[in-house]
């Protein structure tokens, strides 16, 4: 059953049809967010203020993005097959990626300066310096749909093969190991690399969280709910655990280095909750399909 209510500040940030979808802490300190539907950046500043930054292609389907090294946002176009750089003064430009049709989704920094991104519909990892140059790894299975992918504390990328029931490391170099999951249809989405030196991730299809360990050993903890669908998960190092999205119920949920999972229903069960980071105040925010973000003060 769902757990106490945190105290909640709902913030509107688009309309209903531009989709909020993931979040990050920029280097200027404020939240920038995707509105992945709409082709926009949008940054979330002090008491609410909303700049938008229009991409140059309103249907490029701007997904995930993180801050790079270079103190830049980066961002994938899984739409139109690019990977796009925005500067926090708003200087925007943006790169091919090789493959056509790649359908480029979750994107990290590695641990060698370069940007780590997957290809959903090309099986493969990529990786873009901060000057543009495109190198891709390919995974050693077909139609595995590799989803999101964190920095582990090994060095290497970690990513969801969303259907193959699978989480793959990919090494500095490109060479890949797969991790087979012990729930069928798990369909992981979400990881993150945990304060415990694991890395935590959530399987849309089976309803559970799941945390690695870097030599490959796998724990999976049920969800109350196995219909939740938890889609995106982030680590708070701070508190020692990591919250994640369950978005087909409209619940933000934490889960303890130990699995012990609280719940957090969002003022709208309709919500569709989709990316979430931990902010510079240390309050959990949420991006919300409907058109907003949610702040969470645990």
């Amino acid at each position: 059953m769902p757990g106490r209510t945190p105290t909640i500040e709902r913030i509107p940030v688009s309309d209903a049809a531009s989709g909020p979808y993931a979040l990050a802490t920029g280097a200027d300190g404020a939240l920038w967010l995707t509105l992945v539907h709409a082709g926009v950046i949008a940054r979330l500043g002090p008491h609410g203020r909303i700049d938008r930054h229009p991409l140059d292609a309103p249907g490029c389907g701007p997904t995930i993005l993180t801050p790079g090294p270079d103190g830049a946002l980066w961002f994938t176009r899984t739409e139109d097959n690019r990977v796009g750089r925005l500067t926090v003064g708003g200087e925007m430009s943006s790169f091919a990626v090789p493959t056509p049709g790649a359908g480029p989704y979750g994107i990290t920094a590695g641990a060698d300066g370069a940007l780590w991104f997957t290809e959903l519909h090309a099986d493969r990892v990529g990786r873009i310096t901060t000057d543009g140059r495109v190198s891709e790894y390919e995974l050693p299975v077909g139609r595995s749909f590799p989803s999101a992918v964190a920095a582990g504390p090994d060095g290497a990328l970690w990513c969801t093969l969303n259907q193959a029931d699978a989480i793959g490391r990919v090494g500095l170099g490109g060479d890949v190991t797969l991790y087979p999951l012990p729930t069928d249809h798990a369909a992981p989405v979400g990881i993150t690399a945990g304060a415990d030196g694991a890395l935590w991730f959530v399987e849309v299809g089976a309803g559970q969280v799941g945390r690695i360990t870097v030599d490959g050993r796998i724990d999976e903890f049920p969800l109350p709910d196995r219909d939740c669908r938890p889609h995106a998960i982030t680590a708070d190092p701070g508190r020692g655990l990591c919250w994640f999205t369950e978005w087909g119920t409209g619940r933000v949920g934490s889960i303890t280095v130990d699995g012990h999972i609280e719940e957090y229903p969002l003022p709208d069960p309709a919500s569709e909750p989709h990316g979430l980071t931990v902010g510079p105040d240390g309050a959990v925010y949420v991006a919300l399909e409907i058109g907003e973000v949610v702040r969470l003060e645990p």
